[in-house]
């Protein structure tokens, strides 16, 4: 008797749904099965070549750089050594300091040095600053060999001309700047940061430096940041570091708690510039606005971090109901919630740029009360290990997301990963999303965070059913309080392994696409909700899709060939009420027998 309910509710889903050659839609590839497939650094020997390292794209709408990472770093950026008999010493005496050197001037507790040099600084200001005022083409290494300088009403070092100014820790001492908790200009530049530089900055060393401003930035250059070691520490208001140009770091410990942004470039005047480059370092990040955002584009190769922003996914705004948000007909989207688009909304994002950012390598443990990673371009993710919680989205591209990579498990999210063209071709993916677990949106983003920002603009466009998911590798499951891969648009899947474990309340669906869904190879396994069921509307590999009733969650599948081999075997981990099985072992036109529970029926496979 069960068996006999199960065939019937198979063949009803199998004329509704059958899979078959789809007029008008995408040309099908060929494809088999497949299983999932899966930092140098150069320095130059001029400490000038790396205001060479972008390069104008002329094709993207306002300039994008694209990075030289050869020329990131120069070699004396790395250099910590000195030699202490050479270098100027200056002693500071609480609120006086003293040294011997013409090219050091003192008045009160303002110490201004003002030739190239190596200048080894110790003791204590207990209200003064340091300014550094040489030429535009001299290199001044400022040593920190255990100083506590504090500036009531300005920042403890000010550079105000040079060429470049390379600020050191000695080894094995701790050292702090800091301000009083208000900034009064001292001249026409608007100074509101513990340590603010008019030129190049490098901070290196292999001391400890740490730095408390109550009213404003930590560290700031109105040139290129860089930092290749160190250890610190940054309490600020505003942004932790924060390079006009670039922000570049080779390396070091930074632990940043910010009122904004963690780290921050962005360069209006020179559409090229205002982009962040990371080789390695050590990051744990606590910021009320973005962990790390780049006006232009970036790019990770390697390090370890710990961001929260915005106070984490607890402070996400995640709209949905029994319909999610999103059905107002089959293909049609409406946006669920009222979007802040208010140019005064905070950014509580985890890693954002307003162009590309690309993903080679790196640890990353990210929670943000909005996306965790954000681009308004194009997002690439060749290598990396990631563990996500996020308000919104977990991965969110304007444009195209790539996943070619890497490791990424999203333990909550609004949706999980979102593009208007997404791929993935490698990689290990691991997400739970209160909505769709892949999405290729043709409208608004508008989807889950209420306080989405526009300082950089972006959005997707208004236009509908242009999206498209291609899975072509990779290992991938999705759990979905929504759909579970949801295109406004087409799907193509060549290869990978993918599971999809979706409810079955609401207008869900395990498929949900406007044009196309084809399969031409790999490994399928979707459950989920019958009402607004889809299944693949071409297939050059067999197709099992079948109704089986109401099923509580753990219930196991199996599907066995005629000679009675397991093709598949699973238990899904929501409620269930359809099954759709496709890979290379399942053929055409030949019969199936599959065991729901205590429930067995035959199917023929389409």
């Amino acid at each position: 008797m069960n068996k006999k309910w199960l065939a019937a509710s198979l063949a009803l889903l199998l004329l509704l749904s059958a899979c078959g050659q789809s007029s008008g839609g995408d040309a099908a590839t060929s494809g088999s099965a497949s299983s999932d497939s899966s930092t140098t650094t150069d320095s130059s020997t001029s400490d000038t070549a790396s205001e060479d390292a972008s390069s104008e794209d002329s094709s993207s709408e306002g300039t994008e750089a694209v990075l030289d990472t050869s020329d990131m770093f120069t070699d004396r950026d790395y250099e910590t050594d000195y030699d202490e008999s050479s270098a100027v010493a200056i002693t500071l005496n609480g609120d006086s300091a003293s040294c011997d050197s013409s090219t050091v001037t003192v008045s009160g507790s303002t110490v201004t040095i003002t030739e190239a040099g190596v200048y080894l600084l110790s003791g204590t200001l207990s209200d003064g600053m340091i300014i550094v005022e040489a030429t535009n083409q001299d290199k001044v290494q400022l040593v920190l060999n255990g100083v506590s300088i504090n500036s009531e009403a300005s920042a403890a070092i000010y550079v105000l001309q040079a060429d470049k100014v390379f600020i050191t820790t000695a080894a094995g001492t701790e050292n702090t700047l800091t301000n009083g908790g208000e900034f009064v200009a001292i001249d026409e530049n608007n100074i509101d940061v513990v340590i603010f530089s008019k030129d190049d900055l490098t901070l290196n060393g292999e001391g400890a430096l740490t730095i408390e401003s109550p009213a404003g930035h930590g560290v700031v250059t109105k040139d290129d940041l860089v930092v290749t070691s160190g250890t610190y520490v940054i309490s600020c208001a505003s942004q932790g570091l924060n390079g006009k140009q670039s922000v570049r770091i080779a390396g070091g410990t930074f632990t940043i708690t910010a009122g904004k942004d963690g780290i921050h470039s962005e360069d209006d005047d020179d559409g090229s510039l205002g982009y962040v480059y990371i080789l390695d370092g050590d990051f744990t990040i606590e910021a009320e606005g973005d962990g790390i955002s780049a006006g232009n584009c970036m790019q990770i190769d390697g390090g370890t971090f710990a961001i929260t922003a915005g106070g984490g996914s607890a402070n996400g705004s995640q709209s949905s109901s029994s319909y999610y948000g999103r059905f107002g007909g089959r293909g049609g989207m409406s946006s669920g919630t009222a979007t802040d688009t208010s140019t005064d909304s905070t950014s509580m994002k985890g890693i954002k740029a307003a162009f590309s950012i690309t993903i080679s390598g790196g640890t990353f443990t990210i929670d943000s009360a909005d996306d965790a990673v954000h681009s308004n371009t194009s997002i690439i993710v060749t290598a990396g290990t990631f563990t996500i919680a996020t308000g919104d989205d977990g991965f969110h591209a304007d444009e195209t997301l790539s996943v070619q990579g890497g490791t990424i498990t999203i333990t909550e999210s609004y949706e999980g990963l979102e593009a208007l063209d997404l791929e993935i071709s490698g990689g290990e993916i691991t997400l739970t999303a209160s909505d769709d677990g892949l999405n290729a949106a043709g409208g608004t983003d508008s989807s889950g965070y209420d306080g989405r920002d526009t300082m950089f603009g972006g959005g997707f466009s208004t236009s509908s059913s242009n999206g498209t998911i291609v899975i072509s590798g990779g290992t991938i499951y999705i759990q979905a309080g929504g759909d579970g891969i949801d295109a406004n648009g087409s799907i193509l899947i060549s290869g990978g392994y993918t599971v999809v474990c979706g409810p079955t309340t609401g207008d869900t669906a395990t498929l949900d696409y406007d044009t196309t869904a084809t399969i031409t190879g790999g490994t399928f396994i979707g459950t989920g909700a019958y009402t607004m069921a889809q299944t693949f509307s071409d297939c050059q590999q067999g197709v099992v899709a079948v109704s089986v009733g109401s099923q509580e969650a753990g219930t196991a599948i199996t599907l066995t060939d005629a000679d009675g081999s397991v093709l598949f075997s699973y238990a899904p981990e929501l409620d269930f009420a359809v099954v759709i099985l496709s890979s290379a072992d399942i053929v055409s036109g030949e019969s199936y027998t599959i065991t729901v529970g205590s429930q067995t029926g035959d199917v023929t496979a389409s």
